[in-house]
């Protein structure tokens, strides 16, 4: 049976900069465009800033550097991992606690965090930069006038409330902004995987041992499937988490699952301390953008690019993010970061991780405080003007040459690379 449901709402408030999500990329990009003067609000379904990095319990900052000693992932990034490290716990190797090593090395630049501590300094940092923030607001659908977003309507305590705005920002994670516009996106498939945060008595016996409170956790898993799909069971399913029907039943299997891992274990030696406050899905849908990043990127320097990332997986693997990841010229007034930028494959788990995602939502930010300061649209922003803005804040806008490992070259062609991994 067909129902019409109709409603008049009212722009309760009108800003340069909207933003959806809540995550790290997210949080850049409202953080990027406050700091450029924008009137910049963000809406965060959940309680807390970080999405998978804090909520989804992936607290790491996989490696920023190219495996050999020579750091690659600065900016923000950089910025916001030497914060998770002020405050909580930390795993910052000791030959990158002070700066990039003197010498090369093959310990790689990551930092496990405090997923609960960074969320509150996320906080800090977006409410000192002017971003007002809307906790426990889910997008619910947007207004479009000709491809162009010009309001997003949330779900709040209040119920729908219309939000109006110049750039709007998909940061969701899910391209939920992207695809309730009508803009051309691309469905991913998820593997697997659940993880939950517990600690046991040996780890509490461990965390006194070493007066190291990050000892105390452990993990206990539903589904424990890794990133290239090992041992994924041939009669499961993978999912796109885009439909309440797919979101539902990969919580309901893994949550099953994860509790009769608990069953035969003592129920006084150990306990579950957080089960993650969002599905762990990785790649649910990416916006396809005038640039679609691959790993056959690799080594490629590109006249758009918005920052150089790594590949947290391999050693040696360098890359440029072209600026037309974030956007499709069909929508105008409308940008995609982090792991709703177009990414494909391998590619797209490369740009998904934290701190591609934070390169990409700062350039997104930057970006839309130039064309609204510009007044032109987001296809036409400067390049020059925003590179040169990204630079003065510190990030990498092109890989030096020299980290082309030998018999290379630099238009894309991969080279067979003992990868070595994480």
């Amino acid at each position: 049976m067909d129902y019409t449901y109709t409603k008049k709402l009212t722009s309760k408030a009108h800003f340069d900069v909207i933003v959806c999500g809540g995550g790290v990329a997210g949080c850049a990009a409202a953080y990027s465009a406050a700091k450029r003067g924008m009137k910049t609000v963000l809406f965060e379904k959940s309680t807390i800033l970080g999405g998978l990095g804090t909520l989804g319990l992936i607290n790491l900052f996989v490696p920023m550097c190219n495996g050999r000693g020579r750091q690659v992932i600065f900016g923000l990034c950089e910025k916001w991992t030497r914060l998770s490290a002020k405050l909580g716990y930390d795993t910052i190797p000791k030959e990158w606690r002070d700066g990039e090593p003197k010498e090369p090395t093959t310990v790689r630049y990551t930092q496990r965090f405090s997923h609960t501590i960074f969320a509150l300094q996320l906080m800090q940092e977006l409410d000192t930069a002017g971003v007002q923030i809307m906790y426990d607001c889910a997008v619910m659908d947007v207004i479009t006038d000709k491809n162009r977003v010009t309001g997003v309507i949330i779900n709040g305590k209040s119920g729908p409330e219309l939000y109006t705005g110049k750039i709007v920002i998909d940061t969701t994670g899910d391209c939920d902004v992207v695809r309730r516009a009508g803009a051309p996106s691309t469905d991913g498939q998820n593997y697997f995987t659940y993880g939950s945060k517990a600690v046991t008595l040996e780890t509490c016996k461990k965390a006194v041992e070493e007066k190291n409170i990050k000892h105390v956790y452990t993990g206990i898993s539903g589904g424990n499937i890794n990133l290239f799909g090992k041992n994924q069971p041939e009669d499961m399913p993978r999912w796109a988490g885009t439909t309440p029907e797919d979101v539902n039943e990969y919580l309901r299997i893994n949550q099953k699952l994860l509790l009769s891992k608990l069953k035969p274990e003592n129920r006084n030696e150990r306990d579950i301390v957080t089960l993650p406050g969002m599905p762990q899905f990785r790649t649910t849908c990416h916006i396809n953008g005038e640039h679609v990043f691959t790993v056959d990127d690799a080594y490629r320097h590109f006249d758009t690019s918005i920052g150089a990332i790594c590949d947290f997986e391999r050693r040696d693997y360098v890359y440029e993010v072209p600026y037309g990841t974030l956007y499709s010229e069909e929508f105008p007034n409308l940008l995609a970061a982090g792991r709703c930028a177009s990414a494909v494959g391998y590619g797209w788990d490369v740009l998904r991780v934290i701190p591609p995602a934070i390169v990409t939502g700062q350039a997104a930010g930057e970006a839309a405080a130039i064309a609204i300061s510009d007044g032109v649209d987001v296809p036409f922003v400067d390049i020059k003007k925003l590179q040169a803005r990204l630079t003065e804040e510190n990030v990498m806008i092109h890989f030096p040459d020299d980290m082309i490992p030998e018999g290379t070259s630099a238009s894309g062609e991969s080279a067979k690379i003992d990868g070595g991994h994480l």
